[in-house]
């Protein structure tokens, strides 16, 4: 039996991983660094090799090339706690077989792992290494907002989707909430793939008079109504050899869903008053926050056309579903104000954090983003507190009844505190009850640790029971990663 070999810095990352395989019956060979995997692959080759990103010398992204040029029918695992869209397609554009995010399940990590060993591979490499010479020549530009990095499960997917869809022509239907950021996917899609060096033309197809859509879509002749002087050319036109992103494709007028299905079709279309067919080529991305499975029950939706749009499609979460990602995003939106106002960033103290995570946020990151504006202009001081945040947030943080508060003087353990709170929460439907008092449990933990060591990250590493790269990565997660040190200071040069 061919071993599986794992390629980490983080003792407690390979242990982990050792144990797991062992007890699916899988053999294993540890590695601290590439270096140490490419002289051994001289002489055994494994059934699949699992490796994170960054580690000192060779990372892995140098690795994943070195494999695959040498060995392309190995199965690489990409893994890493920096999770973010760039990494995650250049793994897949590298000819990584997945992509896996720390922390990660055991059990899913076993599982993917077993599919790679079991997957047959191709018989050589000629086809695998002219595709990625043909992805490595795609340009992929950082993109910003939502899509710079993500700790929730929920976007991870919506990154390991566009990652593996980089390289497709394939329509895709984006769906979720409005200020989900729909758009934002739609021109990852497009500046990740293919088409990346041709246009990309985004069109609302809400906010465009149905009497318009028309010739805005398709273009219109000289003369063809009152008012059209010269030929004008539309979006699908606009949009040949790269991306026509139609935006609420959920509100398009009935009768013009027909045009849009023959484009569909066959590539072909007549402009407004023209009588010559026009060809284009031409990558739709579709994004609506609409239930158009309803919609075609109701009849206000083709159901041929609807089934054109839904090759492949992809559920933008709304953020309440990833509140893990609300202290970067929040961050990320905080820079980007003051520069725009040309005033210092401010910062958000960990108690308004605190209230901000558990505001449900109907209108999305978009509401986000709005509210970061606000604070910028309106928070008097450079830390944002529970008392500067918009009256909606703060409202949304309801006090406790004194019945909670008897009950809180009543108990006399952490533990009954805790189950006093799970229930309270539980009691008025919270959402993610799990994921937040976990949250808050371990920033207690950590932040206690690291007071007892005064700071010292590797020595609370230790007294903790984890890796230096495990504490490191929680203490970004939770947005604790500033003033603490990687060494003691009586070792630090």
């Amino acid at each position: 039996m061919k071993p599986v070999w794992i390629v980490d810095d983080d003792q407690a990352i390979r242990w982990v991983l050792e144990k797991a395989l062992s007890r699916a019956g899988m053999v294993t060979r540890s590695f601290v660094g590439a270096s140490d995997v490419s002289i051994a692959l001289e002489s055994e080759i494994p059934a699949a090799l699992i490796s994170d990103i960054r580690m000192p010398g060779t990372d892995g992204f140098a690795l994943l090339k070195h494999v695959k040029d040498k060995y392309p029918s190995l199965p690489v695992i990409i893994m890493t706690a920096y999770s973010d869209l760039d990494s995650t397609v250049t793994a897949f554009q590298g000819g990584a077989f997945d992509y896996l995010a720390k922390p990660f399940d055991i059990n899913e990590a076993v599982a993917l792992i077993s599919r790679a060993v079991r997957e047959p591979s191709p018989s050589d490499g000629s086809q695998s290494q002219a595709a990625s010479d043909e992805r490595s020549a795609v340009s992929a530009p950082s993109d910003k907002g939502i899509l710079t990095q993500s700790s929730s499960v929920a976007m991870q997917e919506v990154f390991r989707a566009i990652g593996r869809l980089a390289h497709s022509n394939v329509t895709v239907l984006i769906t979720g909430e409005s200020g989900t950021g729909k758009e934002l996917v739609a021109r990852a899609l497009h500046s990740h793939g293919v088409r990346s060096k041709g246009p990309f033309v985004a069109l609302n197809t809400a906010a465009i008079p149905r009497d318009l859509l028309e010739a805005e879509l398709f273009g219109h002749e000289r003369g063809a109504f009152t008012g059209a002087n010269s030929l004008r050319r539309g979006r699908f036109e606009e949009a040949s050899g790269g991306t026509l992103f139609l935006d609420e494709i959920g509100d398009m007028p009935f009768e013009l869903q027909t045009r849009l299905l023959r484009v569909l079709s066959d590539g072909t279309f007549y402009r407004v008053g023209g009588a010559q067919p026009v060809r284009v080529d031409v990558r739709i991305v579709a994004a609506t926050h609409q239930p158009l499975e309803e919609r075609v029950r109701e009849g206000k939706f083709r159901e041929d056309l609807f089934h054109r749009l839904n090759v492949i499609r992809l559920r933008l979460p709304p953020l309440r579903e990833r509140r893990e990602d609300i202290a970067e995003l929040a961050r990320h939106f905080l820079s980007v104000c003051a520069r725009g106002v040309g005033v210092p960033v401010k910062k958000i103290s960990e108690q308004a954090m605190q209230v901000l995570a558990q505001f449900d946020f109907p209108g999305n990151v978009r509401q986000l983003e709005n509210f970061c504006h606000w604070l910028t202009v309106m928070a008097p001081g450079q830390t944002v507190e529970v008392s500067d945040l918009p009256a909606e947030v703060r409202a949304a943080d309801l006090p406790e009844t004194e019945t909670t508060q008897s009950r809180i003087h009543s108990a006399q353990t952490w533990q009954q505190l805790l189950a006093l709170e799970a229930s309270t929460r539980l009691s008025r439907s919270d959402p993610e009850v799990w994921s937040a008092l976990t949250r808050q449990f371990e920033r207690t933990i950590l932040q206690s640790s690291l007071e007892v060591c005064r700071g010292r990250r590797v020595e609370a590493a230790a007294r903790l029971g984890m890796g230096r790269n495990t504490i490191t990565r929680k203490l970004r997660e939770l947005g604790m990663d500033s003033g603490y040190q990687d060494n003691p200071p009586e070792t630090a040069q």
